[in-house]
């Protein structure tokens, strides 16, 4: 009989399998196998919180494989991932088997390992642990408490703004952030401020030097940012120190310093999530997905193995003989005088050390990114790389560098100032910098100074005085939002992904040149929660909760009395406001204009597609029009806008004229004759490519404009691929009939293989 291992992911199920051979069988749950239903009822607070979970229907057939496998093994090793999700998956498990009456009596492990290598799998099955309860019941109350708040904020959404919105714990703060922040940058008032700056140079053999220095001392008074306030102001400095330099200023002081600047700490969830956002333009979605596939495994030439390690971690620990072997390829490839003599120690600030695992670093540092590069696909080169120089880089020398400032004088009682740095030793930056986010152009950057002595003369080119105007702060960007939730403790890292996409499809937030910007449905949700459920959407709470769900994963505190003091105030306060909230407080605003048609105020409202302006006579007048609108002619109505009706189209169904409609998701054709016909189709008119479906062989390929880019449907089956255009000739790989391309600004125009599962791209050469 087998031993039977469960892991979470079907990659990591194979990889694992070829570590431990034939005596064990290795099957993936496919991530979570149970969840709360969809409906109400599916918490009872009233029962201790007693959870209805119900199979996920999709996991179905695995976790028939896995209970059919469980028969014939002789012992069960729970492998999930080493957090409280994993622990959680873990424990859903053996309450299925255990409910199927499979177990049997036959013994049952949990293992925890954090990479994928032999080393670490073999040493995890040789020595499991226990289940962890605290961590289960840790999970169990965030499923829970994000249950109630959802199951109970959106339907009161629903009823007092409109239909298909939602609420949640986590992401109602965070939509707060995005919100504040705009609403900081529309309150903003621009100060107006002035500069004066020396262009100098200095004569030297070879060549002049041109350097700047800035005016930082006037008639005895010291320059700050607001000190010259306007063109008058700073045209009669710059005058007045053109006269007084005659051409020629003086070097007064010199002053030398030399400082240091240490290394980063290796990754964390949520400094690779931010970092890979800075750097490399990925999403944190997208950034997790492939530090997934790195983690799990890839065929490097001698069989797939992990390249990372476990990356949903908050700590900055790394295990003493990847420190040893990093400290050896320091040695072979940057030099004994880059290693410091004894090794780096970072302390994670991590409250809960049982999730306080290793950082996020190279399984080994021997794999070095050039050398795996053929067998990794572009993305995972670019994150493997960024993983791998962070982590070298965090144990190697501190840099340094000499900074120099100098003094000008331009007669008496009037100073300007020139700064500047280079670097000494690289140190680690050798390797790797790390970003910044919103670095603001300064007049300390780094830059170049000629060799200079106190009492030398400077040439003075010329005195300029430029105008500045302060700036708001910016919107967030996703690196700079995920800083902010984690400084603020809202959530875990591992959730900041699916917070910021759950955002975006919700339509709660738009993404503007890689900024956030809240849509007027996410403020007008946002204005609700801060005015009615103020505590529920307050940092400190959200961040004061986080710290109770590690103290239960910690065993310091019991999960139902938790549930206890948060349901009996905030049920109360849901049901309160169901009763005493007006849903026009936040849907209907009161406009200083008159009704056309029948001369009552007119107010702006919100309705399914968004706000219009409607008599607030209504039902008697049903005056209303778009926010654009004009308003109607001869005091009429303007509710119902003659229909465009789209030339040389018909409805294919019924033979109807087809009229340009407006939905949620933009503009499409429709047939005139709705509801008695529903026929939609895009507003460009689909055009018949000629190919024939290469799943069913009968239908022909039809191209439609989607919401992003375009795609090719079959007219008779539901075969469905992606792409620019088609090119019909087989996959190089698996003989798929036809190939779709591709082109991006990235990497130009590529064939791709729609096959799923091949994966297959080729470029292809453009004049």
């Amino acid at each position: 009989m087998s031993k039977l291992v469960i892991v979470e992911s079907p990659a990591k199920a194979k990889t694992i399998q070829k570590y431990l051979g034939k005596d064990f069988e290795v099957l993936a749950s496919f991530g979570h196998v149970r969840q709360l239903p969809r409906k109400n009822g599916a918490v009872a607070p009233e029962h201790q919180f007693a959870m209805d979970y119900q199979l996920i229907p999709k996991n179905t057939k695995y976790v028939e494989a896995i209970c059919n496998a469980m028969q014939r093994a002789e012992a069960l090793y729970l492998a999930t991932d080493p957090d409280r999700e994993g622990e959680a998956i873990s424990w859903h498990l053996l309450e299925i088997l255990k409910d199927k009456q499979i177990l049997q009596n036959k013994p049952f492990y949990r293992v925890e390992f954090h990479e994928i290598t032999q080393h670490a799998i073999q040493d995890a099955v040789n020595n499991p642990r226990t289940l962890l309860m605290d961590l289960v019941n840790a999970q169990q109350a965030r499923v829970a408490l994000d249950y109630l708040v959802g199951f109970n904020l959106s339907p009161l959404l629903w009823k007092k703004i409109r239909s298909g919105l939602s609420a949640g714990r986590v992401q109602s703060p965070a939509l707060r952030l995005i919100v504040e922040r705009e609403q900081e940058i529309e309150q903003f008032k621009s100060r107006e401020y002035w500069a004066v700056k020396a262009d100098c140079q200095k004569a030297q053999e070879e060549r002049p030097q041109a350097f700047i220095a800035k005016l930082n001392l006037f008639e005895n008074t010291k320059i700050t940012q607001f000190s010259i306030g306007n063109e008058e102001q700073a045209t009669q400095i710059k005058t007045t120190l053109l006269q007084l330099a005659n051409g020629q200023l003086q070097v007064a002081k010199i002053e030398k310093k030399e400082r240091k600047r240490k290394p980063s700490p290796p990754f964390t969830t949520s400094t690779l999530q931010q970092e890979a956002a800075r750097k490399l333009g990925f999403t944190t979605k997208r950034t997790m997905q492939i530090a997934q596939q790195l983690y799990e495994g890839i065929d490097i030439g001698k069989g797939a193995v992990g390249l990372i390690t476990y990356m949903r971690t908050d700590s900055v620990n790394l295990a003493t003989e990847a420190v040893t072997e990093i400290r050896e390829v320091i040695t072979n490839l940057y030099g004994q005088n880059n290693l410091p003599s004894q090794p780096r120690q970072y302390k994670t600030k991590s409250k809960n050390a049982q999730e306080a695992h290793e950082a996020i670093r190279p399984t080994s540092a021997k794999h070095h990114p050039e050398e795996v590069e053929k067998a990794l696909k572009p993305e995972q080169f670019k994150l493997y790389s960024l993983i791998w120089k962070r982590t070298v880089a965090c144990q190697m020398i501190d840099a340094k560098l000499d900074t120099v400032a100098v003094d000008l004088s331009c007669s008496e009682g009037n100073n300007f100032r020139a700064t500047g740095s280079i670097i000494s030793d690289p140190g680690f930056l050798l390797v790797y910098e790390e970003g910044v986010d919103d670095k603001k152009a300064s007049d300390d950057d780094d830059k170049m100074l000629p060799p200079l002595k106190v009492g030398e003369s400077i040439t003075l080119k010329d005195i300029l005085a430029s105008q500045h105007f302060t700036e708001p702060p910016p919107r967030f960007s996703e690196a700079s939002l995920v800083k902010s939730l984690e400084e603020f403790g809202i959530g875990q890292p591992s959730t900041y992904a699916s917070i910021i996409s759950t955002l975006q499809q919700r339509d709660y937030v738009t993404l503007d040149k890689k900024r956030f910007i809240p849509t007027e449905i996410g403020s007008i949700v946002n204005k609700f929660l801060t005015a009615h459920f103020q505590q529920y959407v307050d940092y400190d709470f959200t961040a004061k909760l986080e710290d109770e769900l590690d103290a239960v994963s910690r065993g310091e505190q019991e999960w139902i009395p938790l549930m206890d003091r948060f349901w009996s105030k905030f049920k109360g306060r849901v049901d309160d406001k169901a009763k005493t909230v007006q849903r026009q407080e936040f849907t209907q605003e009161i406009l200083d204009e008159a009704c056309p048609k029948c001369g009552s105020p007119l107010n702006k409202r919100l309705g399914k597609r968004g706000h219009f302006i409607g008599c607030t006579a209504y039902p008697k007048c049903d005056y209303t029009r778009n926010i654009e609108g004009e308003e109607a002619n001869n005091n009429e109505a303007t509710a119902a806008p003659e229909p465009e009706i789209v030339e040389g189209r018909t409805c294919p169904k019924c033979g109807s004229a087809v009229h340009k409609k407006k939905g949620p998701y933009g503009q499409f054709v429709g047939c005139s004759n709705y509801p008695k016909c529903k026929h939609t189709e895009p507003l460009e008119k689909p055009i018949d490519t000629g190919v024939t479906c290469p799943a069913c062989g009968k239908g022909r390929l039809i191209k439609k404009k989607t919401r992003y880019n375009f795609a090719f449907a079959c007219s008779d089956c539901k075969y469905l691929m992606y792409g620019d255009d088609i090119k019909v000739e087989p996959c190089s790989n698996c003989s798929w009939p036809i190939m779709s391309l591709k082109t991006t600004k990235k990497r130009g125009t590529q064939k791709i293989c729609p096959q799923k599962g091949c994966g297959y791209t080729e470029q292809v050469a453009t004049e």
